[in-house]
């Protein structure tokens, strides 16, 4: 039997009792879901990358529009959100002494509608009936059997929340005066904001049914729109959360190191959650029938997002440095070399941290009212994307399989299947630095961002965009071998694995921290807040575009 991958002090592996199976089973099946999704989404990213790069004709019967749909949900919606609800359960039953028995039970309905819901959306996709992108707002309008799925996926995903609360909620009450355990924090900030956030795009599918089943004519377009982007703004965060939870939770401990302040952890949480609604119009800079004010409102509070980003940069290289210097780092630099860049379960969420740096500063470019002319609807928005969900997302999420997987089934990650995961983790890297890369340059260069392939007309302009999509297609290619590693990685680790025991890595303070406040654990004057701060950005614009409705307009399909 090969030997367990050996942690970075050289200690053993903690010995962990009492690994709930019922629980593990929940957060196992969420996972296995959430990897089928991210294989089947990539293989049609590849399909994608490849028709845009005028190297593939897709058949008649699957248009560039469907794999593009296909895509954005199976990544957008399914994969990310099925792999933050099972880790976060898996936090819950950690942390708090395992999910009680209503909340299993609430999970797996929670499952069972989710699944439902991926049905419905994934079958009119297939059936060319819904290629309006994951964005999905009108006047595009797909089957409403459509949406009809996505309200299935909602109640799923709220049934899954609420059973975090109760959760929660139990333990506080049997643990007065206690702080909340810092990963079960995290979860709880990201739970309170997928609720909240999720309520505006809610109310506009239910908007949308009766319009797509033809019982009502027209729908008001810019309403929609805003109720979606108060939710695909915040969403993106949601993903950015459940990655930074793993940076400062589970990282520290992984490489020898201790957290470095539990205060500043649980203040980056309550601004994330209080401020990050608001600014879902920075994704509407260039529409029209909003007022500068209004938008000026949304751009400050998009970029004060970066602040907590600042604080969590600041806290994780703090960490490695000092971790550095107690394994005898000398000069400025040494610490560096000291870090276990041959851990996968380090290499992959610190390649993720890296790749936040130029997709957090793309990310602020956008919110700017100049240039956002430049970028809005290019190439340039895609690559930013890829690189904040492909790079900074995913890689976290890998970083997280590699050991919560294993601590799940009783397994071990060995030094092979250690080293498969680092060549996996590069050549993930590798092909998102291609894809994204030439994604922000054509973007640059004027290439619009949901087209396939087309020279239009042999214009000079267009043709001059064909060696940039070529590096996007060989990014593809190299996406799906990492891909195809990480599923195998995944199952290896899930059945295949030797068995024995895995630490589920919490790291613990420093012996010279200070306390943390008790306001930290006011969470009822944190969502007051946040509800205020969303009131202020949202309820003048949109009485406004109730009252003053602009013409309606009635379903359109264009494929």
């Amino acid at each position: 039997m090969e030997a367990v991958v050996k942690n970075t002090f050289g200690s053993k592996v903690n010995e962990v009792a009492g690994v709930n199976k019922q629980d593990a089973r929940i957060t196992l099946t969420f996972f296995t879901v959430a990897f089928i999704a991210f294989f089947l989404g990539c293989v049609l990213g590849l399909l994608q990358g490849l028709n845009r790069a005028g190297l593939l004709e897709l058949p008649a019967w699957l248009n560039y529009y469907q794999v593009l749909s296909g895509h954005g949900v199976l990544l957008v919606l399914v994969f990310s959100t099925t792999f933050m609800l099972g880790y976060f359960l898996a936090a819950f039953s950690h942390t708090l002494g395992g999910l009680l028995p209503k909340v299993r039970k609430m999970a797996w309905v929670g499952f069972a509608l989710m699944v439902v819901g991926v049905v419905f959306v994934a079958t009119t996709i297939i059936m060319g009936d819904a290629s309006v992108m994951y964005t999905f707002y009108p006047p595009m309008a797909a089957s409403p059997w459509f949406y009809v799925g996505l309200v299935f996926l909602v109640l799923g995903i709220w049934a899954v929340l609420f059973g975090g609360f109760i959760n929660v909620a139990d333990w506080r009450k049997k643990h007065k005066g206690q702080h909340l355990p810092l990963l079960a924090y995290f979860a709880t900030g990201a739970f309170v904001l997928f609720f909240f956030g999720s309520i505006g795009v809610t109310i506009e599918v239910l908007m949308i049914i009766p319009w797509a089943f033809g019982w009502t004519e027209t729908i008001n377009v810019m309403l929609s729109r805003t109720l979606f982007w108060s939710f695909g703004h915040t969403l993106v965060n949601i993903w950015y959360l459940t990655a930074v939870s793993s940076w400062y939770v589970a990282v520290p401990k992984l490489i020898g190191g201790k957290l470095l302040s539990d205060s500043l952890a649980r203040l980056v949480v309550i601004i994330l959650v209080v401020l990050n609604i608001t600014g879902g119009f920075h994704h509407q800079i260039i529409d029209p029938g909003i007022t500068e004010g209004i938008k000026f409102m949304h751009v400050f509070m998009s970029l004060s997002i970066a602040f907590p980003s600042l604080m969590t940069a600041f806290a994780m290289f703090a960490v490695f440095e000092r971790t550095g210097r107690k394994k005898g780092a000398k000069g400025l630099l040494g610490w560096i070399k000291k870090l276990p860049w041959g851990d996968v379960r380090f290499l992959a969420p610190m390649i993720a941290m890296i790749g936040f740096i130029p997709a957090g500063a793309g990310g602020i470019a956008q919110t700017n009212n100049q240039l956002n002319q430049v970028v809005h609807n290019s190439m340039w928005v895609v690559g930013h994307f890829h690189l904040t969900l492909g790079v900074t997302v995913v890689l976290s999420f890998c970083g997280i399989a590699y050991w919560l997987i294993p601590h799940l089934t009783k397994r071990v990650l060995t030094p092979k299947i250690n080293k498969l995961g680092v060549i996996q983790t590069i050549v993930w890297s590798l092909g998102m630095l291609f894809m994204s890369g030439a994604m922000h340059w054509v973007g640059l260069l004027g290439s619009p961002r949901r087209t396939s392939y087309t020279t239009y007309g042999d214009n000079a302009t267009a043709l001059g965009w064909d060696p940039y999509l070529l590096f996007l297609a060989v990014g593809g290619t190299l996406l799906i071998i990492g891909a195809v590693l990480m599923v195998y990685i995944v199952f290896h680790l899930m059945f295949k694995a030797p068995k024995g025991e895995t630490e589920f890595p919490i790291a613990e303070a420093e012996e010279d921290a200070s306390e943390t406040p008790k306001w930290t654990e006011r969470w009822t004057l944190w969502i007051a807040l946040m509800i205020a701060i969303v009131a202020m950005a949202y309820v003048i614009p949109i009485v406004d575009m109730i009252v003053n409705a602009p013409p309606g307009s009635p379903p359109f399909r264009t494929w």
